[in-house]
């Protein structure tokens, strides 16, 4: 009987109690014919230590297991008949509310495939859960060996991207129909989450494509004849993403350009409407401050003068407005 990872219970416990249950293996265990699929997310020494003495792996494997930054890469051990790997996948991190690198360390034997996240990878969980509780399933995929298995894991991870590329090509959708109604700091700063999520999600797949074609040689004697052509398909998706995240890359980077087109019109309108009032304040400036000087003029202290001067200063308004309407600067 297949089991899964045990439920924590929520009443209290005893030392004793508590010690034992961090002592007792959370692997999660299927199996249909011939074939084994062991899934754990976040592995402890001991797990890790416990699934070596029972397949045989090399201690180098483990110490990549346990190894909280790992680049992707493959490994490959003819002699004991298996395959060690590590692939990245982007995953939300909620702590830092950006996309982070999702790290999937894999044991590909003949009969058997073990699965150990370093982070919960939903795609690999929904896969085991299905496979778990149907029957026909397990026997499908099983029957076709580990390499197949394998296929399915990874399909469903690249599937899982294709879901993000979508989510950024709607922020940049968005980003460039607010671009002109907004205020342009909230636009600036739409751009940079969005380019800080292209900039990760690059960071993370431009070396598994690299990987995935050394994964694509090493995984045939795994398959069957039949199948080889499948890991052809996940090298073609891990090429789709890079290809939109290059073109994201093109499309985000002219956004920005333009958002700073934008601005510095917008400033520019700001500048011209200023120096409008201040050259039609000057002169009328000047005017006050000549007559407004404790000099006998002739009219001085008369109404008539001051009507006089009024009308100077309304007809050099009038005046200075029609020039800037002539010249179109406002």
């Amino acid at each position: 009987m297949p089991s899964l990872p045990r439920i924590k219970r929520t009443r209290p416990r005893s030392a004793a109690a508590e010690a034992s249950a961090r002592a007792e293996p959370r692997l999660a265990e299927l199996q249909a014919g011939d074939l084994t699929w062991i899934h754990l997310d976040a592995p402890t020494s001991d797990e890790a230590n416990m699934l070596a003495e029972r397949f045989g792996w090399h201690p180098l494997d483990i110490e990549d297991v346990l190894s909280k930054r790992q680049r992707p890469k493959i490994d490959e051990y003819p002699e004991d008949g298996y395959l060690f790997g590590v692939l990245h996948f982007p995953v939300y991190d909620k702590a830092i509310q950006r996309l982070n690198a999702g790290e999937l360390d894999f044991f590909l034997g003949s009969d058997y495939l073990v699965t150990l996240p370093a982070v919960e990878l939903l795609p690999v969980t929904r896969l085991f859960r299905r496979c778990y509780e149907d029957q026909e399933l397990r026997d499908r995929l099983f029957s076709k060996g580990s390499g197949r298995l394998f296929y399915e894991v990874l399909d469903d991870l690249f599937d899982y991207c294709f879901p993000i590329l979508d989510k950024i090509a709607h922020k940049l959708d968005s980003i460039e129909d607010a671009m002109f109604e907004e205020r342009a700091e909230d636009v600036v700063r739409d751009i940079s989450n969005v380019k800080q999520e292209i900039i990760s999600y690059r960071k993370i797949i431009k070396p598994e494509r690299s990987t995935l074609r050394v994964l694509e040689r090493h995984v045939e004697r795994f398959l069957h004849e039949e199948l080889e052509e499948f890991f052809d398909d996940i090298v073609d998706a891990a090429e789709r993403i890079w290809d939109n995240l290059d073109n994201y890359k093109e499309v985000v980077e002219a956004l920005e350009a333009t958002n700073e087109s934008v601005i510095a019109h917008r400033q520019n309108d700001v500048l011209r409407t200023l120096t409008v009032i201040t050259v039609i304040l000057l002169p009328l400036t000047l005017i006050t401050g000549l007559f407004g000087m404790n000099v006998r003029f002739p009219g001085f202290e008369t109404t008539w003068a001051f009507w006089t001067i009024f009308a100077g200063m309304i007809v050099c308004l009038a005046g200075l407005l029609a020039f800037f309407r002539y010249k179109r600067w406002f």
